[in-house]
């Protein structure tokens, strides 16, 4: 799901779907760069599905799920909009879609062997819950890859998130405790940080690329023609993927935990 540009006017991108915010879309330059930051994760973690049936929680576009699919012997995708959902069936066929709610996914016990939740969490009101459904319907030593909006650095300063779609921003830690409290072992926890292209980007648009594009969406004004440029040429290699142990996580954009069910 789409980090939250504010105000960013809604465009039908295909029959079905449109951009609104709560969730990103592939083929748009303006919000090319959101898109990218969220693909990079299926991009890196995709070869960790190999040959394993697999559930998205919250498929959104279905983009991610269609990238796995290339890779895992099955994907299920599922998400609670039925229109998302609609969309997913029509344009990735080779994906099996259900609808249904996160807090009770709608699958047997120990069913698939990893769960992907990209850009989702943050979104759920009972974060608990659902972690506590994947170790569900997780098997013996079942992954759970979760990527998401990094609270120090997405909404610094703030009792609440900036992005309006999302319910609870996490750190870190409070990731880490979350998986770790449903019976899970952390096996590796990584941050998506700015590479050197991004960072060159950063100082063209006042030190950030991303607050340039917010204030732009923010004031509802016009984009510049080397911001808009910049923007559609970002692409998933722009984007480092660190170790904790070897970068501060603090200081990502977004995280990326991988769990194993104990």
């Amino acid at each position: 799901m789409s980090a939250f540009v504010p105000r960013l006017p809604p465009a039908r991108v295909d029959a079905e779907l449109t951009l609104t915010g709560e969730r990103t879309i592939p083929g748009r330059d303006v919000e090319n760069y959101w898109f990218r930051r969220h693909e990079v994760a299926y991009e890196r973690l995709s070869p960790r599905c190999a040959g394993r049936e697999v559930l998205e929680a919250g498929c959104g576009e279905g983009y991610g799920a269609d990238l796995i699919s290339r890779v895992a012997r099955r994907v299920i995708a599922l998400d609670y909009d039925e229109t998302a959902v609609a969309h997913v069936r029509a344009r990735y066929p080779q994906v099996e879609v259900m609808h249904g709610n996160l807090a009770e996914l709608p699958l047997a016990n120990a069913s698939v062997d990893a769960v992907v939740n990209f850009q989702v969490i943050e979104h759920l009101w009972d974060q608990g819950r659902f972690v506590s459904e994947c170790a569900r319907v997780l098997r013996s030593s079942g992954l759970l890859m979760v990527s998401t909006p990094n609270r120090i650095t997405f909404s610094p300063g703030r009792d609440t998130p900036i992005n309006p779609f999302h319910t609870r921003e996490l750190n870190a830690d409070e990731l880490t405790g979350l998986l770790v409290d449903a019976g899970f072992a952390l096996d590796g926890l990584y941050g998506v940080f700015h590479g050197p292209r991004l960072a060159e980007m950063d100082a063209r648009h006042g030190g950030s690329i991303v607050d340039a594009q917010i204030a732009r969406a923010v004031a509802d004004a016009p984009w510049p023609a080397e911001l808009l440029a910049d923007v559609a040429a970002v692409s998933t290699a722009d984007f480092d993927i660190v170790d904790a142990d070897a970068r501060s996580i603090d200081d990502s954009l977004d995280l990326i935990a991988i769990a194993v069910r104990r």
